[in-house]
């Protein structure tokens, strides 16, 4: 019991006081907060998250109706952002497309960065010809560019299934696609866990390997799949809004930022805000969850109190 609790304590010191066993998630928002760019970036993110969240009830419009006399219209006191080439309004448009891409991102960023955190606590951990075998599959996986690899299994999905939802198809290619650069910087940290005291003990007092994968090794590696998950969003959502762009999204005439911007792009010169809102709400989400990732890791190396 006494070397347990003392290989306890060494790991409790090794993790950043943003993770360490006991931290509440507002314990850990308030070290983020404490940070210039957590701030900012989290601003940023609440915001987005708010209007997604509240868009129903304060889009002033309902996103998928027509209004012909009013086609082209400008940003007027009845229409703020004014209406596209159909007269649909842009702002509530830009409101309902917020809650399609965010949830389509967040869950197949969810979905790759476990994906890549299993595997990359395994090959790291494992080692040998293990790590070899799987890093090797994850090598293939890498040569397969991920925009490529998600119009091809779109248009095979819908073949076979003509009436099936693209965005579980995006989710799972997000999954796929990012799980291969994940596995391997979390494969990193956990190679650097693994010869540290605390592990070492585990072995010698004959702890299962999958009790030291995932109660030794995979806490301390929290701080790095907290950054990488952040990181990930931001080209979760990146690769949703063009994919959306290229009509492979969201079905029309459901809202949908990537397809907003390719619907509109044409009329630029008439009604720019019809394109250059979404694209405008897209580029700011991306640069907040920047942001909040940047805060994320400036918090790692804070005290649990003072600056």
């Amino acid at each position: 019991m006494a070397v347990r609790d003392s290989a306890l304590n060494t790991r409790q010191q090794q993790v950043p006081a943003l993770f360490r066993a006991g931290q509440t998630v507002w314990d850990g928002l308030s070290l983020i907060l404490r940070t210039n760019t957590g701030r900012i970036g989290f601003a940023i993110v609440a915001v987005h998250l708010t209007l997604a969240l509240a868009g129903p009830w304060i889009a002033p419009y309902p996103p998928t109706d027509y209004h012909l006399d009013a086609r082209f219209s400008g940003p007027s006191s009845e229409f703020w952002l004014g209406t596209d080439e159909f007269g649909r309004d842009v702002l509530s448009r830009v409101l309902a497309g917020a809650r399609s891409i965010i949830w389509i991102s967040v869950i197949g960023t969810i979905f790759g960065v476990t994906l890549g955190t299993v595997v990359g606590v395994t090959s790291g951990y494992l080692g040998g010809k293990i790590d070899q075998f799987i890093m090797r599959i994850v090598d293939w996986f890498l040569a397969i560019p991920s925009l490529l690899l998600t119009i091809l299994v779109i248009n095979m999905a819908s073949q076979r299934f003509s009436n099936i939802d693209h965005s579980w198809i995006i989710i799972f290619v997000i999954g796929i696609s990012f799980m291969p650069n994940n596995s391997r910087v979390i494969r990193s940290a956990a190679l650097a866990i693994k010869p540290l005291e605390f592990v070492q003990s585990a072995r010698l007092r004959g702890e299962p390997t999958l009790y030291i994968m995932f109660r030794e090794v995979l806490p301390n590696v929290f701080p790095v799949v907290a950054v990488e998950a952040t990181i990930r969003l931001s080209f979760a959502l990146l690769l949703t809004a063009g994919l959306g762009f290229l009509g492979l999204g969201v079905k029309p005439p459901e809202p949908d930022w990537g397809l907003m911007v390719s619907e509109n792009a044409d009329h630029l010169g008439t009604v720019p805000w019809a394109a250059l809102a979404p694209g405008i709400a897209m580029a700011s989400l991306v640069v907040g969850i920047n942001l909040l990732a940047d805060g994320i890791r400036q918090a790692q190396n804070l005290p649990e109190t003072g600056e």
